[in-house]
């Protein structure tokens, strides 16, 4: 390793800094760290020994250009010259040959540990409730999945061998110095405060700009995701100042330019001071070596021996005193993937789940309570970047819900914003448990059920109608993605979607983009149903399903649902109460409860709060002008 290359890893490991900052690691980091090691042990054991082999051959170079030149000055034969230098040839192939398969092995082991790690994150994140991802930050989500996941890596692919193969360089390089000139070797190591003093110094400066970049790049980063989307782009044209937005950005990209060229001065200051030491160092080497030489005490091959091995031992050695920083950000990455593996879901399935029992659904919802649960049941601080998570349990939301819908029943949900109907439809999803009471599919308790069988049996389509960046058909086959076309097209046709998708250039192929907006807010609506359609449950749950849509297609979807939901169990949640007339039984929910129960007709002639809603919405002054 060159001195020059060694001056930059001292530099970039000490421009981190304290992994930590300050946190203190979980007992057992380490050991369960190993345990995602251990499952590739051989291979790990395998590529250590090659490091080893690598550092030999590190040391063996310098040792045989020394006998070169002794068999230059000495007057050796011609044979012996070339023997050398077909050795040297020798150990420069090895060694080329040992780079490449270290760092295959390298490389293997590493992604291998980002499979395991990415995969363990992503399926545990998956089981995760609902209210985990109302809470926690996307990107920090996604930054455990990338960032740490990746730093963990690096105690594998680069740190553990850094470590070995640092080690048996500088034990090997120390020997054959000392053996051949303690005076120039204490020389070299007299000198090496001189290597870690401008890394230390600077490299803290470094790191403070460095962390000072990052900020500014993220603030950057925020306001070009926020604006750049098509939300964010929509507001923007409809309310926002370009040159103000202009003016924002450009001084956030100032701030980045400044920092940017603070670090590369300081940069520039610090390898320009290494590579000065480098030089003294290596000045040293000749003169204590070549007045040696000329005493006769030294050959002039071990000179050069010397000087070689000098420029092999600084790099493993700021490598040996930087690896502890190296190992602990490992650890800590590691820290925070387990930290997110540990986080318990809410939900879970239970051992002894069963399905729901076949045929038509009967819901029963019996004497139902229910609180959101608090930040440190379902989330964790770092993901919500705040200090410390809010304790506090939330307040009861419903209060004793109690209603039984038949198979082949649709019960509708009505009241005003924030009395409880959308949270009712959640359990009724199993997006959440319940508190206290009961809902059962069958006389099955929904929380003893399989998590498969819930998801047959129960579809919903929300008020927000989300579509993956996907294609129309990867989209609508979320449910079952093995059904042909024929079934595809048959629920399109149900949705009143044939036009809009046969118009489309590449038809089921066309991809929708980022939450389906290049489609209408009605056709986004109408995907979903259709979505829903495909899927075919037994219990249907629509909550504001065709709020987006206007009068025509309502009345189209209207259609489509009636048919769908035809022998099938339904709960549905609506503002516009013309949508529900024709539902079996209505329930008016208003503050948790369930303050009225009846079809339409009775509960308008009662004249209670659902007759209230109805005059509000249809400036109707009583039951009589309905018929």
């Amino acid at each position: 390793m060159s001195m020059e290359r060694a001056a930059m890893q001292a530099m970039r490991r000490a421009s981190h800094g304290d992994p930590s900052g300050g946190r203190r690691l979980q007992p057992g980091t380490i050991r369960r760290s190993l345990d995602f090691v251990r499952r590739y042990k051989g291979k790990l054991v395998f590529y250590l020994m090659l490091s080893v082999v690598g550092a030999v051959l590190g040391v063996a170079s310098p040792i045989l250009a020394g006998d070169v030149v002794d068999a230059i000055v000495g007057g050796g034969n011609a044979d012996r010259i070339i023997q050398l230098a077909l050795l040297i040839a020798a150990v420069a192939v090895l060694d080329a040959v040992l780079a490449v398969v270290t760092r295959w092995l390298s490389s293997d082991l590493g992604e291998r540990i980002i499979y395991d790690l990415r995969t363990a994150v992503f399926d545990h994140v998956q089981k995760m409730p609902i209210a985990f991802f109302m809470r926690t930050r996307t990107g920090a989500l996604v930054s455990r999945l990338n960032n740490d996941v990746i730093g963990a890596q690096t105690a594998i692919s680069r740190t553990l061998s850094g470590v070995v193969m640092n080690f048996v360089s500088v034990v090997l390089t120390l020997i054959v110095m000392l053996t051949t000139s303690w005076q120039i070797t204490l020389v070299s190591l007299v000198l090496l405060p001189l290597f870690f003093i401008p890394a230390r110094v600077m490299g803290g400066k470094i790191a403070e700009l460095s962390r000072s970049q990052a900020h500014r790049n993220a603030a950057m980063g925020d306001q070009m995701t926020e604006r750049f989307s098509a939300p964010g782009a929509t507001l923007v044209k409809l309310f926002g100042q370009p040159q103000r937005e202009s003016a924002e950005f450009a001084a956030r990209a100032d701030r980045v330019r400044a920092t940017g060229v603070g670090i590369s001065v300081r940069q520039s200051v610090f390898m320009t001071a290494l590579t000065l030491v480098s030089a003294l160092a290596l000045a040293a080497v000749y003169g204590v070596g070549g007045l040696q030489a000329l005493a006769g005490q030294l050959n002039a091959g071990d000179v050069v021996t010397l000087a070689l091995l000098l420029t092999r031992l600084y790099g493993p050695l700021t490598g040996l005193a930087s690896a502890r920083v190296e190992i602990m950000g490992a650890l800590v990455s590691f820290d925070r993937i387990f930290e997110v593996l540990d986080l318990e879901p809410l939900i879970r399935e239970k051992s002894e789940a069963r399905a729901i029992p076949a045929g038509p659904i009967t819901l029963e919802v019996q004497d139902v309570r229910f609180a959101y649960p608090s930040a440190d049941q379902v989330s964790l601080a770092s993901l919500e970047d705040v200090a410390v998570l809010d304790r506090r349990g939330g307040s009861e939301v419903l209060h004793g819900i109690s209603f039984t819908v038949q198979p082949g029943q649709t019960y509708a949900l009505v009241g005003t914003s924030g009395a409880g109907k959308s949270t009712i439809a959640s359990l009724l999803a199993r997006l959440y448990d319940v508190g206290s009471g009961t809902i059962r599919y069958n006389g099955t308790d929904l929380r003893d059920t399989t998590f498969a069988s819930l998801k047959e049996t129960v579809g919903m389509v929300t008020q927000d109608g989300h579509l993956f960046h996907d294609t129309i058909r990867g989209n609508l086959t979320l449910a079952r993605p093995e059904v042909g076309d024929p079934e595809i097209w048959d629920a399109i046709d149900r949705a009143r979607l044939r036009g809009v998708v046969e118009g489309l250039p590449d038809g089921l192929d066309t991809v929708v983009g980022e939450r389906g907006y290049r489609l209408s807010g009605g056709e986004r609506q109408r995907m979903t149903i259709a979505r829903l359609l495909l899927a075919a449950p037994r219990v249907v749950l629509l909550d504001e399903a065709t709020a987006a849509l206007d009068s025509t297609s309502e009345k189209a979807v209207q259609a489509a649902l009636a048919e769908a939901l035809q022998g099938r169990t339904a709960v549905v949640i609506a503002h516009r109460l013309a949508t529900i007339r024709s539902a079996d039984r209505i329930l008016v929910v208003e503050d948790g409860r369930v303050v009225e129960e009846g079809p339409h007709e009775a509960l308008l002639a009662a004249g209670g709060r659902y007759a209230e809603l109805y005059r509000t919405q249809f400036d109707d002054p009583g039951p009589a002008s309905d018929r």
